[in-house]
């Protein structure tokens, strides 16, 4: 029954050594952000993990932390989460005077995405993805719920479908933007648009996974 936790000390031990080999090496802070699903009750009951409130007072507390003259390294494995604690993270990575790099060993979907788009760059393993960022309204894609009212008419859809289409409308304007403000400074002016229409507006399906040749392009 102990097990999962010895594992999990474990774990954040050899964690906390590469940190400190990667800081020296490279001169940097490093920060983690990893949610990893994992046995980690007494019971060895998987947990899910996503980014929430928590995660951005943490990291933004590291970036308040570190100097201004010192660069970031984010080590970011999440599987995304609530928008409002991934725009706080990217937007304090994004202000950050000294060079931010973002790390992907394996994935950094939806929110995780928006956080690295706040970064100076990217570096990820081969066969890691990055994923889209249009907003999730409960379980069902902003875009999608936009769509119903290109299908139907207005006196044939209910109440309730119409004010998440209006919610949903606002979601997409608001994302966009976000990401717009992010992408400026790293991504090529003329680009800017379209890279954050592709990313944000429903382009694809929520976990469609976007890999390096993708994400160089």
């Amino acid at each position: 029954m102990m097990s999962p936790y010895f594992q999990q000390q474990a774990l954040y031990a050899a964690r906390s050594r590469k940190m400190a080999e990667l800081e020296k090496k490279r001169k940097s802070r490093v920060i983690t952000l990893i949610h990893r699903q994992e046995a980690i009750s007494m019971l060895g009951i998987p947990l899910a993990r996503y980014i929430d409130i928590d995660d951005s007072e943490q990291v933004l507390r590291a970036i308040r932390m570190t100097d201004k003259n010192v660069p970031i390294d984010l080590v970011l494995h999440t599987p995304g989460g609530l928008v409002l604690a991934a725009e706080q993270i990217a937007e304090a990575l994004k202000r950050h005077p000294a060079k931010v790099t973002v790390f992907v060993p394996h994935y950094a979907m939806s929110g995780g995405t928006l956080i690295a788009l706040g970064a100076d760059e990217i570096v990820m393993d081969e066969n890691a993805v990055l994923g889209p960022v249009d907003p999730q309204l409960g379980n069902k894609p902003a875009a999608s719920i936009v769509k119903v009212l290109e299908m139907k008419d207005v006196k044939d859809i209910d109440d309730e479908t119409l004010i998440l289409a209006d919610v949903s409308k606002k979601a997409l304007k608001q994302v966009k933007e976000t990401v717009v403000g992010l992408l400026k400074g790293t991504v090529p002016d003329d680009r800017v648009e379209d890279v954050a229409s592709i990313l944000s507006q429903g382009t694809w399906t929520h976990d469609y996974p976007i890999d390096v040749a993708q994400a160089r392009g």
